[in-house]
């Protein structure tokens, strides 16, 4: 079958919860998933788990291969990474570059756009489990967009094409925006682990069952009291700073 007009050949570098899951819905948007990197056992039986048919491959074969890269790794080695791919003249002239994380935009992509390559930095703003049931969650998603003003409709685009919903943020807005997926992250894990305790002291089988409907709920509520533009987060800034959500991956995966 001839692949359809526009489609890309897709690499992933990094098989932790979030790279796999996107590039699954990139493939079943007609795109080819040209490979994937993995270095644990748990990253590599995840990737064959949801790209069955795309090779592992070490990530300078991943970016040789692909016009679009995305880079799905935890923030304290994405710029390493990026810089060392640069060293080794890895990044290829107008080869779309991506990467997942909230907190940066795309100048931590500088040494692949000196390359010749097109940055874009695309957060889906979810918590991921890294199974099949993220690809429904992603059609309910919003997908943080920071790129340079003439390929944002190419990161728009490709948000559309994995179900989710673009929103535009500036790269000098990305810290507070990551500031936020921590806070809420971190607070509803938080408030679901200590509530779960005190219920399985008291004797109570199945908390999670419990507490599920009240969760949501409760996050419906507070939704709704908010304008459609802006949750207010005041008074869960003495939160404990947890480790980022989307860093559950300690290595290149």
């Amino acid at each position: 079958m001839n692949a359809k007009p526009g489609r890309l050949g897709v690499g992933i570098i990094g098989a932790g919860h979030v790279g796999p899951i996107l590039g699954a819905a990139l493939a079943g948007a007609g795109h080819a998933i040209v490979g994937i990197s993995a270095i644990s056992q748990a990253s590599r039986d995840r990737a064959e788990a949801i790209l069955p048919l795309v090779p592992i491959l070490p990530v300078p074969e991943v970016v040789e291969r692909s016009e679009l890269v995305i880079i799905a790794v935890p923030d304290a080695q994405l710029e390493s990474l990026v810089q060392g791919l640069a060293a080794t003249n890895t990044w290829q002239p107008g080869q779309l570059v991506l990467h997942t994380s909230s907190r940066y935009g795309t100048a931590v992509l500088a040494p692949a756009q000196a390359a010749g390559a097109i940055p874009l930095a695309i957060h889906p703003a979810m918590a991921f489990t890294g199974t099949s049931l993220d690809l429904a969650r992603l059609a309910d998603s919003y997908f943080a967009v920071t790129a340079p003003g003439p390929v944002l409709p190419i990161g728009q685009a490709l948000v559309v094409e994995m179900g989710g919903e673009p929103l535009i943020v500036a790269e000098a807005d990305r810290a507070r925006y990551a500031e936020a997926i921590q806070i809420v992250t971190a607070f509803s894990t938080s408030i679901v682990e200590q509530a779960t305790q005190l219920l399985t002291g008291i004797g109570l089988e199945h908390p999670g069952a419990i507490l599920g409907p009240l969760l949501r709920s409760a996050m419906e509520n507070a939704l709704g009291r908010t304008s459609p533009e802006r949750l207010d987060l005041a008074g869960f800034d003495q939160i404990e700073q947890r480790q980022h959500p989307f860093d559950d991956d300690r290595e290149v995966e």
